[in-house]
């Protein structure tokens, strides 16, 4: 029997795993996709929250600001991209100043610092392209972007080298309550564990109301975005957002840690848990909404568009800890904004709840720093030599747009959680994110995952599932 199953591989599944994994406690993830990040934690707008905009006194204010204090120290320790750059919230109409002084006496409650009131002259100084209706900007120095991919792909793989389990395709059709706790039924058999941490993004409702007369209700909220190339991301330095409303912060622009320019999202509530398709009427939205803020923006790069789904429980809190009539069943529930900041901070916060009902002690030898894939498109020709020294396939470019070498490709597949998809592959090293969208480098991609998984190109998937990449072949293989 295990200690503890974690149901979901988001960033807040595996940040709960890697705080877990601190103790002697035996753990494992389940998760329905082929890999890590393939949900909410994949298509979202890559932002740390400041945190002055969650209502005092909640679990997403408590959690989002916590969460942003840890990011230092965890991308530190986790070799993942991460940068403060500042978010900045638009006011275009005097009548609305209001709104933006109760944004900062939020601020000051929640305990963000630095966070001021900007008007006049030093909106220009610090965001030159903004629109002229701009009246005055709520400044936060403290919110930051990421990358959520290698964010919890880090997270992870510092799981698994300390012990977590992670079950891949194995989709939790039930939960029974024991006598011991819980078995967790799923497409690949049974699990019994005394714990069972429910992250399950969109579909925690469904598994908490098996176990609990609380019932949930989360409706998927689906937001989407615009991005855009790398020629486009130094338009503004900022996170740029509008004033919120009752549907969330509406379309922000914003650079990314890898050089784009992102803008969106929507925010359409939607039933279908599955709807991740983009639409005309969506795009348009963003582009109009995305214009009010900069008139400028240069869509005309926009290189690709993407949609994400937001699990927001109705009751518009986060749903944390220990369901009061299921002993034992943790949830990590309606985790939506700000859900990728606060992550670090509900596993924390879980982990200790959960040790401290098991009676867990603090592991020796826990490994708490991870090195990411060494990126050559960012390291110094020195550094570039030394690479190609130990490896000579660090000098084969495959993935033009985006600088990425073979070697790169090789040690996503090879690392611990590895690689089994091109977008596996793209996750871990951006082969196909540029330019191009995958339009010349896939085939050499899949060459390269076909040899090192050692099976046909037939059985290579986009995305695990069915998501063949191959229908047939035009000859016989030689």
């Amino acid at each position: 029997m295990l200690d503890v199953i974690v149901i979901g591989a988001g960033v807040t599944g595996c940040a709960t795993a890697r705080e877990l994994s601190r103790y002697d406690l035996k753990a494992a993830v389940l998760e329905r996709e082929e890999d890590v990040c393939c949900g909410t934690s994949k298509a979202n707008s890559a932002i740390i929250h400041a945190g002055y905009d969650a209502e005092p006194g909640t679990l997403k204010a408590r959690m989002n600001v916590q969460g942003n204090r840890m990011m230092d120290a965890l991308s530190k320790e986790l070799d993942f991209p991460f940068k403060r750059n500042g978010s900045l919230v638009l006011c275009f109409d005097e009548d609305n100043l209001p709104g933006l002084e109760e944004l900062r006496e939020r601020a000051e409650a929640n305990g963000v610092p630095d966070v001021r009131i900007v008007a006049g002259d030093e909106i220009k100084a610090l965001e030159p392209n903004l629109s002229p209706d701009v009246k005055a900007v709520l400044y936060a120095p403290t919110g930051g972007i990421v990358c959520p991919f290698k964010m919890t792909i880090a997270l992870a793989e510092n799981s698994y080298v300390n012990g977590v389990d992670f079950h891949f395709n194995t989709e939790v059709t039930d939960i029974t309550r024991t006598a011991e706790g819980y078995l967790v039924h799923t497409a690949k058999g049974d699990f019994a564990a005394r714990c069972v941490v429910n992250a399950a993004g969109v579909y925690a409702d469904q598994f908490n109301n098996m176990v609990s007369a609380h019932k949930l209700h989360i409706t998927p909220r689906k937001g989407e975005y615009i991005l855009m190339d790398k020629k486009a991301g130094d338009f503004v330095t900022h996170t740029i957002f509008q004033q919120p409303t009752r549907l969330g912060k509406g379309i922000l622009v914003t650079p990314t840690v890898h050089g784009n320019l992102l803008a969106g999202p929507t925010a359409e509530d939607i039933t279908d848990k599955e709807e991740v398709c983009t639409t005309g009427e969506g795009l348009a939205q963003v582009v109009d909404k995305a214009r009010l803020s900069a008139e400028k923006i240069p869509l005309n790069m926009a290189i690709t568009s993407f949609a994400g789904l937001r699990a927001c429980e109705e009751k518009g809190d986060f749903v944390l800890g220990e369901a009061e009539d299921a002993e034992g069943f943790y949830n990590a529930a309606g985790i939506d904004s700000p859900g990728l900041s606060s992550a670090p901070a509900i596993g924390l916060f879980l982990a200790e709840q959960i040790a401290g009902k098991l009676n867990a002690v603090k592991k020796t030898g826990f490994i708490s720093e991870r090195k990411d894939i060494p990126c050559v498109a960012e390291s110094t020709p020195e550094e570039i030599a030394a690479l190609i020294a130990s490896d000579p396939a660090y000098g084969n470019v495959i993935c033009r747009c985006e600088m990425v070498t073979e070697g790169e490709i090789v040690n996503a597949v090879r690392r611990p959680l590895g690689a089994k998809s091109l977008d596996g592959v793209k996750r871990r090293t951006r082969a196909g994110m540029g330019r191009c969208q995958s339009g010349f480098c896939s085939p050499r991609v899949m060459e390269i995952l076909s040899r090192e998984l050692q099976v046909s190109p037939m059985e290579l998937t986009k995305a695990g599932g069915e998501s063949y990449l191959l229908t047939g072949t035009t000859k016989e293989f030689i």
